[in-house]
Protein backbone atom coordinates (compact mmCIF):
# COMPACT_ATOMS: atom_id res chain seq x y z
CA UNK A 1 0.00 0.00 0.00
CA UNK A 2 1.39 3.40 -1.00
CA UNK A 3 1.24 6.66 0.94
CA UNK A 4 2.37 10.25 0.55
CA UNK A 5 4.74 11.64 3.18
CA UNK A 6 4.65 15.44 3.26
CA UNK A 7 6.70 17.88 5.29
CA UNK A 8 4.59 21.00 5.53
CA UNK A 9 5.26 24.69 5.92
CA UNK A 10 6.94 25.23 2.54
CA UNK A 11 5.25 27.81 0.24
CA UNK A 12 4.59 26.61 -3.30
CA UNK A 13 6.51 28.69 -5.85
CA UNK A 14 7.20 28.52 -9.56
CA UNK A 15 4.80 27.15 -12.16
CA UNK A 16 2.75 24.00 -12.73
CA UNK A 17 1.04 22.91 -15.96
CA UNK A 18 -2.52 21.61 -15.79
CA UNK A 19 -3.32 18.47 -17.78
CA UNK A 20 -6.41 17.41 -19.69
CA UNK A 21 -9.68 17.14 -17.77
CA UNK A 22 -10.52 13.70 -16.44
CA UNK A 23 -14.21 14.60 -16.28
CA UNK A 24 -14.15 15.54 -19.96
CA UNK A 25 -11.92 12.70 -21.18
CA UNK A 26 -14.07 9.90 -19.75
CA UNK A 27 -17.37 10.81 -21.49
CA UNK A 28 -15.48 11.62 -24.70
CA UNK A 29 -13.88 8.16 -24.61
CA UNK A 30 -17.35 6.65 -24.17
CA UNK A 31 -18.68 8.77 -27.04
CA UNK A 32 -16.04 7.33 -29.38
CA UNK A 33 -18.24 4.19 -29.45
CA UNK A 34 -20.73 6.12 -31.59
CA UNK A 35 -18.45 6.24 -34.66
CA UNK A 36 -17.12 3.10 -36.39
CA UNK A 37 -13.37 3.43 -36.88
CA UNK A 38 -10.43 4.90 -34.95
CA UNK A 39 -10.77 8.12 -32.95
CA UNK A 40 -7.78 9.78 -31.30
CA UNK A 41 -8.31 11.66 -28.03
CA UNK A 42 -5.42 13.96 -27.14
CA UNK A 43 -4.37 15.35 -23.73
CA UNK A 44 -5.84 12.40 -21.85
CA UNK A 45 -4.24 12.18 -18.37
CA UNK A 46 -2.69 8.91 -17.19
CA UNK A 47 -5.09 8.04 -14.39
CA UNK A 48 -6.65 4.96 -12.85
CA UNK A 49 -10.10 6.10 -13.99
CA UNK A 50 -8.87 6.42 -17.57
CA UNK A 51 -7.46 2.90 -17.36
CA UNK A 52 -10.82 1.69 -16.09
CA UNK A 53 -12.66 3.33 -18.99
CA UNK A 54 -10.18 1.77 -21.42
CA UNK A 55 -10.98 -1.60 -19.87
CA UNK A 56 -14.70 -0.98 -20.29
CA UNK A 57 -14.31 -0.08 -23.97
CA UNK A 58 -12.07 -3.07 -24.66
CA UNK A 59 -14.57 -5.40 -22.97
CA UNK A 60 -17.12 -4.19 -25.52
CA UNK A 61 -14.86 -5.15 -28.42
CA UNK A 62 -13.26 -1.75 -29.05
CA UNK A 63 -9.45 -1.97 -28.62
CA UNK A 64 -7.60 1.03 -27.20
CA UNK A 65 -3.96 2.08 -27.15
CA UNK A 66 -1.95 4.96 -25.73
CA UNK A 67 0.63 7.00 -27.59
CA UNK A 68 2.09 9.59 -25.22
CA UNK A 69 -0.78 11.76 -24.05
CA UNK A 70 -3.22 10.39 -26.62
CA UNK A 71 -5.67 7.50 -26.49
CA UNK A 72 -6.64 5.76 -29.74
CA UNK A 73 -10.00 3.99 -29.65
CA UNK A 74 -10.94 1.56 -32.42
CA UNK A 75 -14.74 1.33 -32.36
CA UNK A 76 -15.01 -0.39 -35.73
CA UNK A 77 -16.90 -3.25 -34.09
CA UNK A 78 -18.94 -3.61 -30.92
CA UNK A 79 -19.06 -7.30 -30.12
CA UNK A 80 -20.46 -7.11 -26.59
CA UNK A 81 -23.10 -4.95 -24.94
CA UNK A 82 -22.45 -5.87 -21.28
CA UNK A 83 -19.32 -4.41 -19.63
CA UNK A 84 -18.00 -6.49 -16.71
CA UNK A 85 -19.28 -5.85 -13.22
CA UNK A 86 -15.84 -5.38 -11.65
CA UNK A 87 -15.06 -2.42 -13.94
CA UNK A 88 -18.46 -0.76 -13.71
CA UNK A 89 -18.55 -0.91 -9.92
CA UNK A 90 -15.09 0.67 -9.75
CA UNK A 91 -16.07 3.92 -11.45
CA UNK A 92 -19.35 5.74 -11.90
CA UNK A 93 -18.35 7.23 -15.26
CA UNK A 94 -18.43 3.73 -16.77
CA UNK A 95 -22.23 4.14 -16.84
CA UNK A 96 -21.73 6.69 -19.62
CA UNK A 97 -21.44 3.87 -22.19
CA UNK A 98 -25.17 3.16 -21.90
CA UNK A 99 -26.18 6.05 -24.19
CA UNK A 100 -23.65 5.30 -26.96
CA UNK A 101 -24.36 1.54 -26.82
CA UNK A 102 -28.12 2.06 -27.11
CA UNK A 103 -27.67 4.45 -30.04
CA UNK A 104 -25.10 2.34 -31.87
CA UNK A 105 -26.15 -1.27 -31.24
CA UNK A 106 -29.66 -0.95 -29.80
CA UNK A 107 -29.02 -2.83 -26.56
CA UNK A 108 -27.05 -2.69 -23.34
CA UNK A 109 -26.92 -4.56 -20.05
CA UNK A 110 -24.97 -2.94 -17.25
CA UNK A 111 -24.50 -3.13 -13.49
CA UNK A 112 -25.37 -0.22 -11.27
CA UNK A 113 -22.34 2.11 -11.20
CA UNK A 114 -19.80 2.58 -8.41
CA UNK A 115 -17.26 5.30 -7.58
CA UNK A 116 -16.60 7.48 -4.55
CA UNK A 117 -19.07 7.13 -1.67
CA UNK A 118 -19.97 10.82 -1.53
CA UNK A 119 -23.73 10.55 -1.92
CA UNK A 120 -26.56 8.64 -3.53
CA UNK A 121 -26.14 10.11 -7.04
CA UNK A 122 -29.22 8.31 -8.42
CA UNK A 123 -29.32 7.27 -12.07
CA UNK A 124 -33.06 7.84 -12.46
CA UNK A 125 -32.50 10.95 -14.60
CA UNK A 126 -30.36 8.95 -17.03
CA UNK A 127 -33.05 6.29 -17.37
CA UNK A 128 -35.88 8.82 -17.58
CA UNK A 129 -34.20 10.56 -20.50
CA UNK A 130 -33.33 7.36 -22.37
CA UNK A 131 -36.85 6.07 -21.84
CA UNK A 132 -38.23 9.29 -23.32
CA UNK A 133 -36.13 8.58 -26.42
CA UNK A 134 -37.90 5.23 -26.80
CA UNK A 135 -35.64 2.81 -24.92
CA UNK A 136 -37.32 -0.09 -23.15
CA UNK A 137 -35.66 -0.33 -19.75
CA UNK A 138 -35.78 -3.13 -17.21
CA UNK A 139 -34.11 -2.96 -13.81
CA UNK A 140 -33.53 -5.67 -11.25
CA UNK A 141 -30.89 -7.64 -9.35
CA UNK A 142 -28.48 -4.70 -9.47
CA UNK A 143 -28.49 -4.55 -13.27
CA UNK A 144 -30.12 -2.45 -15.95
CA UNK A 145 -31.13 -3.78 -19.35
CA UNK A 146 -32.15 -1.42 -22.14
CA UNK A 147 -33.12 -2.03 -25.77
CA UNK A 148 -34.26 0.10 -28.69
CA UNK A 149 -34.65 -0.61 -32.43
CA UNK A 150 -33.87 3.06 -33.06
CA UNK A 151 -34.16 5.90 -30.62
CA UNK A 152 -36.55 8.75 -31.42
CA UNK A 153 -36.06 12.41 -30.57
CA UNK A 154 -38.06 13.77 -27.65
CA UNK A 155 -38.26 16.65 -25.20
CA UNK A 156 -36.58 15.79 -21.89
CA UNK A 157 -36.77 17.91 -18.73
CA UNK A 158 -34.19 17.14 -16.04
CA UNK A 159 -35.37 17.68 -12.47
CA UNK A 160 -31.75 18.50 -11.60
CA UNK A 161 -29.02 19.63 -14.05
CA UNK A 162 -27.13 16.34 -13.78
CA UNK A 163 -23.88 16.29 -15.73
CA UNK A 164 -23.93 12.53 -16.30
CA UNK A 165 -27.58 12.42 -17.34
CA UNK A 166 -27.11 15.35 -19.71
CA UNK A 167 -24.12 13.60 -21.29
CA UNK A 168 -25.77 10.19 -21.61
CA UNK A 169 -28.95 11.59 -23.16
CA UNK A 170 -27.00 13.89 -25.47
CA UNK A 171 -24.84 11.02 -26.76
CA UNK A 172 -27.85 8.78 -27.32
CA UNK A 173 -29.73 11.55 -29.12
CA UNK A 174 -27.00 12.10 -31.73
CA UNK A 175 -28.15 8.99 -33.63
CA UNK A 176 -31.85 9.24 -32.73
CA UNK A 177 -34.44 9.99 -35.36
CA UNK A 178 -35.55 13.61 -35.19
CA UNK A 179 -34.96 16.42 -32.71
CA UNK A 180 -34.18 15.99 -29.00
CA UNK A 181 -34.44 18.93 -26.60
CA UNK A 182 -32.90 18.68 -23.12
CA UNK A 183 -34.27 21.30 -20.72
CA UNK A 184 -32.50 22.23 -17.48
CA UNK A 185 -29.36 20.66 -18.94
CA UNK A 186 -26.02 20.80 -17.14
CA UNK A 187 -23.82 23.69 -18.29
CA UNK A 188 -20.40 22.45 -17.09
CA UNK A 189 -17.37 22.96 -19.38
CA UNK A 190 -17.02 19.18 -19.61
CA UNK A 191 -20.51 18.99 -21.16
CA UNK A 192 -19.48 21.64 -23.69
CA UNK A 193 -16.31 19.67 -24.47
CA UNK A 194 -18.32 16.51 -25.11
CA UNK A 195 -20.69 18.43 -27.39
CA UNK A 196 -17.73 19.82 -29.33
CA UNK A 197 -16.33 16.30 -29.74
CA UNK A 198 -19.69 14.98 -30.95
CA UNK A 199 -19.97 17.83 -33.45
CA UNK A 200 -16.43 17.08 -34.67
CA UNK A 201 -17.71 13.56 -35.46
CA UNK A 202 -20.62 15.01 -37.46
CA UNK A 203 -23.32 15.36 -34.80
CA UNK A 204 -25.67 18.34 -34.67
CA UNK A 205 -25.61 19.53 -31.06
CA UNK A 206 -26.54 23.15 -30.30
CA UNK A 207 -26.79 25.13 -27.07
CA UNK A 208 -23.98 23.48 -25.10
CA UNK A 209 -23.06 25.71 -22.18
CA UNK A 210 -26.67 26.80 -21.70
CA UNK A 211 -29.55 25.05 -19.94
CA UNK A 212 -31.25 24.19 -23.24
CA UNK A 213 -29.67 21.62 -25.55
CA UNK A 214 -30.97 20.80 -29.03
CA UNK A 215 -29.71 17.66 -30.76
CA UNK A 216 -30.77 16.88 -34.32
CA UNK A 217 -30.21 13.18 -34.92
CA UNK A 218 -28.05 12.05 -37.85
CA UNK A 219 -27.73 8.72 -39.63
CA UNK A 220 -24.09 8.14 -38.71
CA UNK A 221 -20.94 9.63 -37.20
CA UNK A 222 -17.30 9.52 -38.27
CA UNK A 223 -14.21 9.03 -36.10
CA UNK A 224 -12.09 12.10 -35.43
CA UNK A 225 -9.11 13.53 -33.57
CA UNK A 226 -9.88 15.80 -30.62
CA UNK A 227 -8.00 17.54 -27.79
CA UNK A 228 -9.53 17.46 -24.29
CA UNK A 229 -10.08 20.74 -22.43
CA UNK A 230 -7.74 21.54 -19.47
CA UNK A 231 -8.83 20.21 -16.07
CA UNK A 232 -10.49 23.00 -14.08
CA UNK A 233 -10.56 20.87 -10.92
CA UNK A 234 -6.83 20.24 -11.07
CA UNK A 235 -6.27 23.94 -11.77
CA UNK A 236 -8.45 24.90 -8.80
CA UNK A 237 -6.69 22.42 -6.53
CA UNK A 238 -3.31 23.95 -7.41
CA UNK A 239 -4.63 27.49 -6.94
CA UNK A 240 -6.00 26.61 -3.51
CA UNK A 241 -2.76 24.84 -2.54
CA UNK A 242 -0.78 27.97 -3.41
CA UNK A 243 -3.09 30.10 -1.25
CA UNK A 244 -3.02 27.65 1.69
CA UNK A 245 0.80 27.53 1.73
CA UNK A 246 1.06 31.32 1.29
CA UNK A 247 3.03 30.79 -1.87
CA UNK A 248 3.29 32.33 -5.32
CA UNK A 249 2.35 29.93 -8.10
CA UNK A 250 1.65 30.25 -11.82
CA UNK A 251 -0.93 27.70 -12.94
CA UNK A 252 -0.37 27.15 -16.66
CA UNK A 253 -2.70 25.75 -19.34
CA UNK A 254 -5.84 26.72 -17.45
CA UNK A 255 -9.04 28.27 -18.81
CA UNK A 256 -9.57 31.41 -16.65
CA UNK A 257 -13.24 31.59 -17.63
CA UNK A 258 -13.80 28.18 -16.04
CA UNK A 259 -12.02 29.26 -12.85
CA UNK A 260 -14.12 32.35 -12.04
CA UNK A 261 -15.89 30.91 -8.95
CA UNK A 262 -12.57 29.86 -7.38
CA UNK A 263 -10.76 33.04 -8.35
CA UNK A 264 -13.58 35.15 -6.89
CA UNK A 265 -13.55 33.36 -3.52
CA UNK A 266 -9.76 33.48 -3.25
CA UNK A 267 -9.80 37.22 -3.98
CA UNK A 268 -12.57 37.69 -1.41
CA UNK A 269 -10.30 36.07 1.18
CA UNK A 270 -7.49 38.50 0.35
CA UNK A 271 -5.44 36.34 -2.02
CA UNK A 272 -3.92 37.93 -5.13
CA UNK A 273 -5.21 36.26 -8.32
CA UNK A 274 -4.49 37.48 -11.86
CA UNK A 275 -5.25 35.86 -15.22
CA UNK A 276 -2.76 36.02 -18.08
CA UNK A 277 -3.59 36.26 -21.77
CA UNK A 278 -1.80 32.94 -22.29
CA UNK A 279 -4.23 30.91 -20.16
CA UNK A 280 -2.10 31.16 -17.02
CA UNK A 281 -3.37 32.11 -13.58
CA UNK A 282 -1.03 33.56 -10.93
CA UNK A 283 -1.96 33.02 -7.27
CA UNK A 284 -0.03 34.82 -4.53
CA UNK A 285 -0.73 34.90 -0.80
CA UNK A 286 1.73 36.99 1.21
CA UNK A 287 -0.11 36.79 4.52
CA UNK A 288 -2.85 34.90 6.31
CA UNK A 289 -6.13 35.06 4.40
CA UNK A 290 -9.57 35.87 5.80
CA UNK A 291 -12.39 33.38 6.17
CA UNK A 292 -15.18 33.39 3.57
CA UNK A 293 -18.47 31.58 3.03
CA UNK A 294 -18.93 29.16 0.12
CA UNK A 295 -21.96 27.34 -1.27
CA UNK A 296 -21.44 24.59 -3.86
CA UNK A 297 -23.70 24.80 -6.89
CA UNK A 298 -23.90 23.40 -10.42
CA UNK A 299 -21.79 25.33 -12.93
CA UNK A 300 -21.28 28.29 -13.12
CA UNK A 301 -21.44 28.12 -9.33
CA UNK A 302 -18.67 26.95 -7.00
CA UNK A 303 -17.87 23.32 -7.91
CA UNK A 304 -18.57 20.56 -5.41
CA UNK A 305 -15.35 18.88 -6.62
CA UNK A 306 -13.37 21.73 -5.00
CA UNK A 307 -15.32 21.93 -1.75
CA UNK A 308 -12.99 19.66 0.23
CA UNK A 309 -9.84 21.40 -1.03
CA UNK A 310 -11.25 24.82 -0.17
CA UNK A 311 -12.12 23.59 3.31
CA UNK A 312 -8.46 22.76 3.89
CA UNK A 313 -7.60 26.34 2.91
CA UNK A 314 -10.31 27.71 5.21
CA UNK A 315 -8.70 25.87 8.12
CA UNK A 316 -5.66 28.12 7.62
CA UNK A 317 -7.64 31.38 7.37
CA UNK A 318 -8.45 33.83 10.16
CA UNK A 319 -11.96 33.98 11.57
CA UNK A 320 -14.97 31.84 10.76
CA UNK A 321 -15.92 30.29 7.42
CA UNK A 322 -18.98 28.34 6.35
CA UNK A 323 -19.24 25.81 3.52
CA UNK A 324 -22.70 24.70 2.41
CA UNK A 325 -22.77 21.57 0.24
CA UNK A 326 -25.89 21.51 -1.94
CA UNK A 327 -24.90 18.88 -4.53
CA UNK A 328 -23.99 15.74 -2.53
CA UNK A 329 -25.33 14.80 0.89
CA UNK A 330 -22.31 12.85 2.11
CA UNK A 331 -19.33 14.96 1.12
CA UNK A 332 -17.91 15.91 4.51
CA UNK A 333 -16.08 12.65 5.25
CA UNK A 334 -12.76 14.51 5.14
CA UNK A 335 -13.75 16.58 8.20
CA UNK A 336 -12.77 13.83 10.64
CA UNK A 337 -9.34 13.55 9.00
CA UNK A 338 -8.79 17.31 9.10
CA UNK A 339 -9.68 17.24 12.80
CA UNK A 340 -6.77 14.84 13.34
CA UNK A 341 -4.54 17.68 12.11
CA UNK A 342 -6.02 20.18 14.55
CA UNK A 343 -8.83 21.65 12.47
CA UNK A 344 -11.86 23.03 14.31
CA UNK A 345 -14.91 22.15 12.18
CA UNK A 346 -18.54 21.72 13.20
CA UNK A 347 -21.05 20.00 10.92
CA UNK A 348 -24.59 21.35 10.87
CA UNK A 349 -26.66 19.43 8.34
CA UNK A 350 -25.31 20.27 4.93
CA UNK A 351 -23.09 23.06 6.26
CA UNK A 352 -19.65 22.98 7.84
CA UNK A 353 -18.57 25.81 10.13
CA UNK A 354 -14.78 26.21 10.18
CA UNK A 355 -12.89 28.19 12.80
CA UNK A 356 -9.51 29.04 11.33
CA UNK A 357 -6.41 27.99 13.28
CA UNK A 358 -2.97 29.57 13.59
CA UNK A 359 -1.61 26.35 12.14
CA UNK A 360 -2.44 22.73 11.44
CA UNK A 361 -0.20 19.93 12.67
CA UNK A 362 1.14 16.92 10.82
CA UNK A 363 -0.62 13.62 11.49
CA UNK A 364 -1.44 10.24 9.99
CA UNK A 365 -4.56 10.61 7.85
CA UNK A 366 -6.31 8.59 5.15
CA UNK A 367 -8.12 9.47 1.95
CA UNK A 368 -11.84 8.69 1.97
CA UNK A 369 -12.48 9.70 -1.66
CA UNK A 370 -10.76 11.41 -4.56
CA UNK A 371 -11.24 15.08 -3.68
CA UNK A 372 -10.88 14.41 0.05
CA UNK A 373 -7.43 13.07 -0.79
CA UNK A 374 -6.49 16.33 -2.49
CA UNK A 375 -7.87 18.20 0.53
CA UNK A 376 -5.60 16.29 2.91
CA UNK A 377 -2.56 16.91 0.71
CA UNK A 378 -3.28 20.67 0.78
CA UNK A 379 -3.71 20.58 4.55
CA UNK A 380 -0.43 18.66 4.88
CA UNK A 381 1.42 21.17 2.69
CA UNK A 382 0.23 23.99 4.93
CA UNK A 383 0.72 22.19 8.27
CA UNK A 384 3.66 22.19 10.65
CA UNK A 385 5.53 18.92 10.80
CA UNK A 386 5.15 15.76 8.76
CA UNK A 387 1.91 14.20 7.53
CA UNK A 388 1.41 10.71 6.13
CA UNK A 389 -1.55 10.44 3.75
CA UNK A 390 -2.60 6.84 3.15
CA UNK A 391 -5.03 5.14 0.74
CA UNK A 392 -3.81 7.42 -2.04
CA UNK A 393 -5.27 5.19 -4.74
CA UNK A 394 -8.19 7.61 -4.48
CA UNK A 395 -5.89 10.48 -5.52
CA UNK A 396 -4.48 8.44 -8.38
CA UNK A 397 -7.99 8.15 -9.81
CA UNK A 398 -8.09 11.86 -10.62
CA UNK A 399 -4.67 13.55 -10.41
CA UNK A 400 -1.85 12.76 -12.82
CA UNK A 401 1.65 12.79 -11.28
CA UNK A 402 0.26 14.87 -8.41
CA UNK A 403 3.24 14.61 -6.10
CA UNK A 404 5.69 15.24 -8.96
CA UNK A 405 3.94 18.45 -9.94
CA UNK A 406 3.85 19.66 -6.34
CA UNK A 407 7.51 18.75 -5.81
CA UNK A 408 8.37 20.77 -8.90
CA UNK A 409 6.85 23.77 -7.14
CA UNK A 410 8.95 23.24 -4.01
CA UNK A 411 6.79 20.89 -1.95
CA UNK A 412 8.62 18.34 0.20
CA UNK A 413 6.56 15.32 -0.75
CA UNK A 414 7.41 11.69 -1.37
CA UNK A 415 5.49 8.60 -2.40
CA UNK A 416 6.43 5.62 -0.23
CA UNK A 417 5.48 1.95 -0.23
CA UNK A 418 4.12 0.86 3.15
CA UNK A 419 4.19 -2.83 2.27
Amino acid sequence: MEALVIRGGVPLRGSVRVGGAKNAALPIMAAALLAPGKSTIEEVPQLLDVDTMRGVLESLGSPTSRQGGSIIIDATDISNSEPPYDLVRAMRASFLVIGPLLARSGRVRISLPGGCAIGSRPIDLHLKGLSALGAEIDTGYGRISATADRLTGARVYLDFPSVGATENIMMAATLAQGLTVIENAAQEPEVVDLANFLNAMGAKVRGAGTNLLRIEGVDGLQPTTYTVVPDRIEAGTLMIAAAATRGSLVVENAVPEHMKPISAKLRESGVYVVEGDDGSITVQADSRADGVDVKTMPYPGFPTDLQAQFMAFMCTCSGMSVITETVFENRFMHVAELARMGANIRIDGRSAVIEGQDHLSGAQVRCTDLRAGACLVIAALAARGTTEVSEIHHIDRGYERFEEKLAGAGAIIERVNKG
